[in-house]
């Protein structure tokens, strides 16, 4: 069975991004490179997602030394230098163009959706439904101007950091072993930030920050508290995953966490490489939904941003992964709830 699924995070329009050239092919006419297309989506049961924008560093964090380490732990990689809203701007309204694009280019098979009831007559519809996203807002002033203008454009969902500062907070490095707590929570920036997305009815991503910043926008925000690509610390203690404490918070919130598909995130060992079986994906899951509960749980590829294991490769995989879990003794109705439903349901409680 192709279940339908909805995916909390995607990095799709950072390949857009760095080959604009070459754009159709790399969404309209399924080239088989890269996690995502159009065409590898409609086949694979790729309902909806998160789509992010993305600044990328000078120095990538995917960069071969970088890679090298990263398969060789322990590791602790430094965190990038902040980048400020002047040169982070012209990047992120690129991405959010693309985006665009995506939309008026696949010929009614692909909505740009600002409401939940946009994205409830695309899964009804067979129509996949895009939400913009921003992994670090650094194209974000710090009067907040220019959060307004984006969620003109279609904002709704937002990180105040990805694995660096900003003006907002901290992120956490990419380190293993390591815990989340690694520096500084919010800045007074950052607080504003958090209060004017609850007031907009954005949805603050908590993946990537730091666990004094978790702390910050719990005590602040009066929304459901989400993590939409992040994974169990209990099972694989990486810096970038949660604590049976932030899980608990994130529960008791009526939040939502997506699986990240990123192998150093799944391993115990904290390696790179895609050589595994599903057992560990497998662990994952059954944490976060001992520690969640089952209405609190989803996807959060990281598709285009990530090696993946190698059972799931690209979108494609999506039926292998769904299939273990299934053999793992998943229920249909479980299954019906952690690959899509669970996700409409954090919207329902989120955006207003």
């Amino acid at each position: 069975m192709v279940w339908k699924v909805f995916d909390g995070h995607n990095d799709i329009l950072l390949r857009l991004l760095q080959a604009p050239e070459r754009r159709e092919a790399i969404w309209l006419t399924g080239e088989g490179k890269g996690h995502l297309d159009l065409p590898r989506m409609q086949a694979s049961g790729f309902a909806a997602g998160f789509f992010a924008i993305y600044i990328p560093s000078p120095v990538a964090h995917d960069a071969p030394d970088y890679m090298a380490l990263m398969d060789s732990p322990p590791y602790a990689l430094p965190l990038p230098e902040l980048i400020g809203a002047e040169e982070a701007q012209p990047v992120a309204h690129a991405m959010a163009a693309h985006l665009l694009w995506m939309e008026r280019s696949s010929q009614g098979a692909f909505k740009v959706c600002r409401t939940l009831a946009e994205v409830k007559a695309c899964l009804d519809t067979g129509v996949i439904a895009g939400i913009l996203h921003m992994e670090g807002a650094e194209a974000i002033d710090e009067g907040l101007e220019a959060l307004q203008a984006f969620h003109a454009l279609g904002l709704r969902s937002l990180g105040p950091v990805w694995s660096r500062p900003t003006i907002f907070g901290h992120g956490v490095p990419f380190c293993f072993p390591g815990t989340p707590d690694t520096g500084p929570g919010l800045t007074e920036a950052g607080k504003r930030l958090v209060r004017e997305c609850n007031r907009l009815g954005i949805m603050i991503d908590l993946s990537h920050l730091n666990e004094a910043g978790f702390d910050d926008v719990a005590a602040l925000s009066d929304a459901p508290l989400v993590a939409t690509h992040s994974n169990a610390w209990a099972i694989t203690p990486s810096s970038r995953n949660l604590t049976d404490r932030q899980l608990s918070v994130i529960r008791d919130s009526r939040g939502m966490v997506g699986l990240n598909f990123a192998t150093v995130f799944l391993r115990e060992d904290g390696r790179q490489s895609p050589d595994m079986g599903w057992d560990p994906i497998l662990r994952h899951l059954d944490h976060l939904l001992e520690r969640l509960g089952e209405d609190h749980v989803g996807f959060g590829s990281d598709f285009d941003g990530a090696t993946l294991p190698e059972g799931i490769g690209d979108v494609t995989g999506l039926p292998n992964l769904t299939a273990a879990m299934e053999a793992h003794g998943y229920g249909g109705a479980l299954m019906k709830k952690l690959t899509c439903d669970n996700w409409v349901g954090l919207l329902e409680r989120t955006w207003k």
